[in-house]
């Protein structure tokens, strides 16, 4: 498997660009992954699939959904690809190759780990500053148009968010200067957790049942259903910064009645 995976790296690095690779194929990386993930939360949606798992009842309309991937498109190709475009001259700068050989495994989770902690906790603090009465209102409310979010909502923005938020997913790399497949693996991670977050729906394998300090999608879910001044859980993957600043504790009461009320049934039955 690792001799297929370098043959096929090596095709890329001699047929392409370093900035091709860079900007240009992590933008298709990018799309290929978020809308491949994403999209099939649409038709659970539509055809009623799993609804057992569905956080919410209600459903959005399909003129909303289009409007989501319609906006989407605009927004990826008008501020997305530009932002790769321009950022990789300070990424080359900073380092970044994407010669062979490989990074050992041992740096790429390492720089992995280190990446989710350091934009969860950037994440957190930016996405609480956008919880402000004027942000909010004019930044932020965007994203909350869709109070019962699915996949694609997950980047669904104002522009200005999408430049703000977006520092934190791209700080950890712009610091390290990683390989480049080190940044799509990162890129792909961090895309496939944003859409489960916001898919609507808590699976069994819901990595959320195994890993105690990810949020996933019923924390976040929650976020979405309360006004914007009393939602909290606004961390992007983990809760240990909601824990810590209690602006959980709104989640944790309701996850705590729920749980009162489940072993009250199961004591009457």
């Amino acid at each position: 498997m690792a001799a297929i995976i370098e043959s096929g790296w090596l095709y890329l690095i001699t047929h392409f660009s370093d900035f091709q690779l860079a900007s240009l194929g992590s933008f298709f990386l990018h799309e290929s992954v978020f809308f491949l993930s994403g999209l099939p939360f649409i038709y659970l949606e539509r055809a009623g699939l799993l609804s057992k798992y569905k956080i919410q009842t209600k459903n959005n309309s399909l003129a909303a959904q289009e409007k989501c991937i319609t906006r989407l498109l605009l927004y990826h190709i008008g501020v997305n690809l530009p932002l790769m475009i321009a950022s990789y001259p300070f990424f080359r700068f900073m380092g970044m190759k994407s010669s062979l050989p490989f990074p050992s495994w041992k740096v790429v989770l390492s720089q992995i780990i280190f990446y989710f902690i350091l934009e969860d906790f950037v994440f957190y603090w930016g996405h609480r500053f956008l919880h402000t009465k004027w942000l909010y209102k004019h930044v932020h409310s965007v994203h909350h148009e869709y109070a019962t979010p699915f996949g694609l909502t997950s980047e669904y923005a104002h522009p200005a968010e999408i430049l703000f938020l977006g520092f934190a997913t791209i700080i950890g790399p712009a610091i390290t200067g990683p390989h480049l497949i080190t940044l799509w693996l990162w890129m792909t991670l961090r895309v496939l957790e944003t859409v489960e977050a916001h898919c609507g729906y808590h699976f069994p394998w819901s990595l959320s049942n195994f890993l105690p300090l990810y949020g996933g999608a019923d924390f976040h879910d929650y976020h979405h259903r309360l006004l914007y001044t009393k939602s909290g859980n606004y961390s992007s993957t983990f809760v240990y910064m909601d824990w810590i600043f209690g602006t959980d504790k709104g989640y944790r009461k309701l996850k705590a009645l729920k749980r009162d009320g489940v072993e009250e049934e199961s004591k009457q039955t």
